[in-house]
C-alpha cells in the first residue's frame, strides 16, 4: 500500500469508528434502522476534520477560484478545506434568507468564477444538483463537486446528468472495508 492509500484507509477506519452508531434509529424515510452514520461527529472533531481537509485538498480541481460549502454539513468541511488550499469560501443556504442581505450564498462572490461545490456526504446527489443550479443562476461556473463520503447510491450518475463530476475522498465501501473483522 502506498502512503496515500494507507492514510486513506486509516482515515476511513477512524471516521467509521467515530461516526457509525448502533442502536435503534428512525430515519427520515420513517424506516427503523439498527445502524446510523452520524457525519457531524467527524465534522465536530477538529483533528479528524483537519485530516479530512488534507485529503480533500488533493482532490481540488486546478483552476478552482471559490469553494462553495452547502448548508449545513458542507460548511465546516469547506472552512477546513480552505485553510489547506488558501481559497475563499461561499456558504450556500438551501434557500436565500428573507432578511438582511437576502443572499443564497454568503461570503465570497461566485459570479463569473470557477466554483467547486463541497458537501459532506452524497447519497442521491439531489441537494448538490439543486444548489449547483442556483449557483449557476448567480453566474458561477461549476463542473465539479467534492464530497467527503459518496454513499454509492446514485449520486455520481445523477450529478453527471447535470454536468457535474463528483470527486469523493471516501466511499461507503471504503468505510465498510475499514471495519474490524
Amino acid at each position: 500500500m502506498t502512503d496515500t492509500s494507507t492514510a486513506r484507509a486509516d482515515l476511513a477506519r477512524d471516521i467509521d469508528a467515530t461516526c457509525r452508531l448502533t442502536g435503534r434509529f428512525v430515519l427520515r424515510s420513517g424506516r427503523v434502522a439498527d445502524e446510523y452514520f452520524d457525519k457531524y461527529r467527524f465534522e465536530a472533531d477538529p483533528v479528524l476534520l483537519d485530516r479530512v481537509a488534507a485529503g480533500l485538498a488533493e482532490l481540488v480541481p486546478p483552476g478552482t477560484e471559490v469553494l462553495a460549502g452547502l448548508e449545513m454539513g458542507g460548511i465546516p468541511v469547506v472552512t477546513a478545506l480552505a485553510r489547506h488550499v488558501g481559497l475563499p469560501c461561499a456558504f450556500v443556504r438551501k434557500t436565500a434568507k428573507a432578511y438582511g442581505t437576502a443572499r443564497l450564498a454568503e461570503g465570497a462572490d461566485v459570479a463569473g468564477r470557477r466554483v467547486l461545490v463541497v458537501e459532506d456526504v452524497v447519497t442521491s446527489g439531489g441537494q448538490v444538483v439543486i444548489s449547483t443550479g442556483q449557483l449557476r443562476e448567480l453566474g458561477a461556473t461549476i463542473g465539479h463537486a467534492l464530497c467527503v463520503i459518496d454513499r454509492g447510491e446514485g449520486g455520481v450518475a445523477a450529478l453527471a446528468e447535470h454536468g457535474i463530476a463528483l470527486r469523493a475522498l471516501l466511499t461507503r465501501a471504503d468505510l465498510d472495508a475499514a471495519r474490524p473483522a
